[in-house]
This record gives structure tokens, C-alpha cells and sequence, in this order.
């Protein structure tokens, strides 16, 4: 591995990406407003070209009435299909264990389902905004002055101050000794560069503060249609490739991507244009195992997380208008 130095004085790692690659890409694609036949329509297609990326699901059903949900693994049809995405490959991840708060009980059931049914804890995961158990999310992902910048943005937004209780001891919500026993990675802070990697090259790394989980990575910002295509644009695709950088895009494919069953002409174009370069298609916890081997393990220091808030806080108020 070789480094060189970021425009903000960090050293910006280049990987040398197996078997010759130029660079790295993968999906995280979150479970908001899933159906069993979008989800086929989506995958399908990522599947005939090439792309092998991450699934993240619902295990249970939830009694309640989430603010975002979507179809869960106790739906036969969508359960078979995930099932099938398995076995050609694509990682299954979690996006907690349903789509509305669990305590603590619950949360323990729906990590025993995921394992019963997937044969294995989830590698990755991605908090759910719906769900105060979510782990060191909300205003607990920064702290100091970008805290209170945080605060401000959702105050504005939504009305309310947004802390996760999952890390929590003591508490009805905390699973943070499941996540440190069963999770390897957890997504963090989003920004909107296809070079996941240039803007954190730290990743995957631990923060000390933040115990329960054990690594942390980053994603680019592609949540709906609209900010993925403009963010795989051909010139970002092509700075990719000559950076030798790695991609992980944060998504929900249910978000745009289908027009009455027919895939988005511009999203199709862009990946079957990028599923021809000499790019390594892996899911994320793939990805992030071989990073983590590369590079070794990172500890993040207090200067690196001030400047990853920083750039991350910059990001909402410029281009997801509060968004997590």
C-alpha cells in the first residue's frame, strides 16, 4: 500500500485492489419502502451485470407504525428472494431489527432470527433513523460545536432533538454488548465525494469513544435516484478509476429507481458503463475485510473524528438539507 497526502494534511491511502483492479465499488442499499418486487426488479439486473453489493433487511415485522417501513424478512416472498440475492453472492445486512424502536428483547429475537435464517450474525449494518435503539446515532455521532450545529439542523428539520439510546447501559434500548459481539461494521458519516475512501481514509476504523462498535466506515451519498446518478455521473466515474478509490454508496433503491416496473434509463446506463471497467465488485463487509487487512487496524484520533465531523456536518447543511 502507498499513501499519498489529502488536501486536508491526512494521508490518502492507495490500495493496490486485487487481481490487478483499478479500483473498488459497492452498494449499501437500505430496506426503506422495499417490496418483493422492486427488490427482484433491482437486483436482477445488478446481477446480470456484474455487481455484487449489500442487501440490508428487516428481520421481523414491527407492531407498530414506523415513520419509514417497508416490506420485512417475515414476508415469504421477499424472504425467498433475499434468501436467493444470498446465494448468488450479495452480502445481507441489517438495518436494525425492524422498522420502528425495539427494546431490548426484541432486539435480541430479531439478531437470532438474522442468524437462523442468514447463518450467520450480520456483518454490517446501517442505523434506521426511525429507531431510537440505533447505536451512537443521532446527535451521539459528533460531538462539541458540531453537536450543537447538529441539534440546530434537526430542530429546523423535524422539531426535535434525535439522541440513540442503544449505547445506552442501564437503559430499555441498549444492545451496545450484541453489537460489540455480533456486528464487524457499522455506517457512519456520509458525504457526497464517489471516493468513499479519499474522504475517509481513515476507514474502517474504531473510535475509543464510541466502544460498542467495533468498526466504523463511511459512504457516498446516493439516497434516491436523483443524488446517485448525479454522484455516478461519467466524470465521477472516471476520477474514481484514476484515483484507485473505493466506493461504497448509501442507498434505498425503492427511492426512484423504478417507473412502473421499469429501471431508470440513466441509473441502467451509468452501471452497465461502470460494470465494464476494471473495477473489483464485492459487498461492503468484503471490501472492508480487505481494507482492513491492507491497511491495518485504525484507531481514530480526536483530530481525525473533529475534521470527519466537520466535513460531514458541511455535507448536510450544503446538500442533504438535514438528512441522516
Amino acid at each position: 500500500m502507498i499513501s499519498d497526502e489529502h488536501m486536508d494534511g491526512t494521508t490518502l491511502p492507495k490500495i493496490a485492489w486485487p487481481e490487478g483492479k483499478q479500483f473498488a465499488f459497492t452498494i449499501f442499499d437500505d430496506p426503506d419502502f422495499d417490496t418483493a418486487e422492486n427488490v427482484a426488479s433491482m437486483y436482477s439486473f445488478l446481477s446480470d451485470i456484474g455487481l455484487c453489493t449489500t442487501k440490508a433487511v428487516w428481520p421481523l415485522k414491527g407492531s407498530g407504525t414506523p415513520r419509514v417501513g417497508g416490506v420485512t424478512c417475515e414476508d415469504q416472498q421477499y424472504l425467498k428472494l433475499i434468501l436467493s440475492l444470498q446465494r448468488q453472492g450479495f452480502e445481507i445486512a441489517i438495518h436494525n431489527v425492524t422498522y420502528h424502536t425495539s427494546i431490548r428483547h426484541e432486539t435480541v429475537r430479531g439478531l437470532e432470527i438474522f442468524e437462523r435464517l442468514f447463518g450467520h450474525p450480520p456483518s454490517s449494518m446501517a442505523n434506521h433513523s426511525g429507531c431510537d435503539e440505533s447505536i451512537y446515532w443521532g446527535s451521539a455521532r459528533v460531538t462539541g460545536l458540531q453537536r450543537f450545529i447538529y441539534n440546530l439542523l434537526n430542530l429546523r428539520m423535524s422539531g426535535r432533538n434525535n439522541l440513540s439510546q442503544g449505547h445506552l447501559e442501564n437503559g430499555a434500548l441498549f444492545w451496545g454488548d450484541l453489537c460489540r459481539e455480533k456486528v464487524k461494521y457499522v455506517r457512519n458519516f456520509v458525504f457526497c465525494d464517489i471516493n468513499t475512501l479519499k474522504a475517509c481514509p481513515m476507514m474502517p476504523y474504531h473510535d475509543p469513544a464510541r466502544p460498542f462498535v467495533n468498526y466504523w466506515f463511511a459512504a457516498s451519498e446516493g439516497a434516491n435516484i436523483h443524488s446517485f446518478t448525479s454522484l455516478t455521473s461519467e466524470s465521477h466515474q472516471e476520477r474514481l478509476v484514476k484515483e484507485g478509490g473505493a466506493s461504497i454508496i448509501y442507498t434505498h433503491f425503492a427511492k426512484g429507481f423504478l417507473d412502473r416496473g421499469r429501471i431508470n434509463g440513466r441509473f441502467k446506463m451509468l452501471m452497465e458503463r461502470l460494470s465494464k471497467m476494471n473495477g473489483w465488485f464485492v459487498p461492503v463487509s468484503t471490501l472492508l475485510d480487505f481494507m482492513l487487512q491492507a491497511k491495518g487496524r485504525h484507531v481514530i484520533t480526536r483530530a481525525e473524528r473533529c475534521r470527519l465531523e466537520r466535513r460531514w456536518i458541511w455535507h448536510k447543511i450544503v446538500h442533504t438539507r438535514g438528512r441522516t
